[in-house]
């Protein structure tokens, strides 16, 4: 019988991860978030000289969750998957846009 190894919990958005946190969270290496936050694909407007001072709330979590996903559930490449992961935001935003003008 194979254990279950996956961690639940409830995000707050006050609660900042580190670099640490974030890669366990997604069971990759610290390296795989600080190369994504080097590509502008995780953690937005945040210098990545610093890996050890960087925080990520919980929308990073999420994003870096889906792209993680992306990259092994289609083995997509990295800039594949961070085009995709954009174009599916957008999607979102004009979708909720729509919604608030009564066009949805």
């Amino acid at each position: 019988m194979a254990l279950d190894n996956s961690v639940s919990g409830v995000l707050i958005d006050q609660v900042a991860l580190g670099v640490e946190e974030l890669a366990r969270a997604c069971d990759v290496e610290a390296e795989w978030v600080v190369r994504h936050v080097r590509a502008g694909v995780l953690g937005g407007d945040i210098d990545a000289s610093a890996p050890e001072r960087l925080q990520f709330g919980s929308a990073d979590l999420v994003r870096a969750r889906r792209l993680l996903s992306l990259e092994s559930v289609f083995d997509a490449n990295e800039d594949i998957a961070a085009l995709v992961l954009d174009l599916g935001d957008e999607i979102h935003r004009l979708r909720a846009r729509l919604r608030v003008l009564g066009a949805e």
